[in-house]
């Protein structure tokens, strides 16, 4: 059954480029990315080369300007269709970059969009700390205010292209007694004397998708470097955590499509007892209920997506779309192993690194957990 398309020719055009762009760039080095904990930095500039990257920065910083989700959908899309669980151009261009765009002054956009757009500059945030993951207000890095800077101290874990960033969003501490109005957010850049990097951290999967420890020794950041409001962090980081999570959402309905198509083609292809397993009634029916689920989600995020797209995405609708999506390949990727047999724990067969890679789904970008106690706030209950 096809799912009603929310995307019109110039949506499939640019898939075309990006198709061709994971088919020269990407797919013939993952392997070796994979081996060494981390992409190349050529892969993010040729990305921005492209127009791969940040499109929907204004065109005076070098973007775009083209400010539509489903060009963002296209690039989960076609990252899952190959496997490259290493590039972390979604949460570049669809997490961190929009943090600048938004609450960055006219010197600071100036500064950095046109690297960040170009991949040159390549970003991260830094939100959770050893001690502190999703609850945000038991953050423990500081900045003390010294006048024309901070001196920032703490430190951070799982931060994603943590290795490979020159810019780092560094969730802070301004204020030790003023709760969630004493969090601010600073910009720490590469080189910056006291800021060191941990080591590439070992992952279940995202193998070449380099995430790491940040620590920060006296830091000496400029005032010129705080995003936004001094006291303002907390309330920023909610208003751009529902696109996050519409993002993680995009990326698991595009990884759970791809997860029934390698079931299909298995099912069809692999025999057992002289016919071909999809034959069998049992997996007839585990597909069918597999692409029933799937195109429920695939419904849903094209809503989600669309009310983004028109500024009606709320916080719950986000938190639903997050924590249903994810949760469902987690499932249907299980299945898919399942359905593959020996070969499905076999690291070759492209199921099995979907197995690993599906895995921090349900637990970055707010675990599945707080989605629901986010949504059972907003009931009442």
């Amino acid at each position: 059954m096809q799912t009603p398309s929310i995307y019109e020719q110039e949506h499939e055009d640019f898939r075309s480029t990006v198709r061709s762009f994971m088919d020269k760039e990407v797919v013939p080095h993952h392997a070796q990315w994979e081996k060494d904990g981390m992409v190349s930095r050529e892969v993010w500039t040729r990305a921005g080369a492209q127009g791969l990257l940040c499109f929907d920065v204004d065109e005076e910083y070098g973007g775009a300007g083209i400010k539509d989700f489903r060009y963002n959908m296209i690039i989960a899309e076609e990252i899952s269709k190959v496997g490259a669980s290493g590039l972390g151009f979604p949460v570049h261009t669809d997490i961190i970059v929009p943090y600048i765009s938004q609450l960055g002054t006219e010197e600071q956009k100036q500064r950095w969009l046109p690297g960040l757009v170009s991949g040159e500059l390549i970003s991260a945030i830094a939100m959770t700390e050893p001690g502190a993951g999703s609850d945000l207000q038991g953050i423990r890095t500081t900045a003390v205010d010294k006048g024309d800077h901070y001196v920032v101290n703490g430190s951070k874990t799982f931060i994603s292209n943590g290795i490979m960033s020159d810019l780092v969003i560094v969730v802070a501490r301004t204020n030790p007694d003023a709760g969630h109005q004493g969090i601010s957010l600073l910009v720490v850049e590469r080189g910056m004397e006291g800021f060191e990097r941990g080591r590439n951290l070992e992952k279940m999967g995202l193998k070449a998708q380099d995430t790491s420890e940040l620590f920060f020794d006296n830091v000496e950041v400029p005032k010129t470097n705080l995003l936004g409001e001094e006291g303002s962090g907390f309330i920023s980081l909610m208003v751009n955590l529902p696109q996050e999570r519409i993002s993680i959402a995009a990326i698991a309905v595009a990884a759970c499509e791809h997860v029934l198509e390698l079931c299909l083609s298995y099912a069809k292809e692999r025999e057992a007892f002289g016919r071909p397993i999809g034959k069998f009634q049992h997996n007839r029916f585990l597909l069918a209920e597999m692409a029933t689920e799937v195109h429920i989600a695939r419904v849903f995020v094209n809503d989600c997506v669309t009310k983004l797209n028109a500024g009606e995405v709320d916080t719950t609708l986000a938190s639903m779309a997050k924590w249903w999506t994810t949760e469902l390949q987690k499932k249907i990727v299980d299945q898919g192993v399942q359905l593959h047999g020996g070969y499905g724990y076999m690291s070759e067969y492209p199921i099995s690194k979907a197995y690993v890679d599906s895995r921090i789904q349900t637990i970055y970008g707010g675990t599945t957990e707080i989605q629901k106690e986010i949504i059972g706030r907003s009931l009442g209950i």
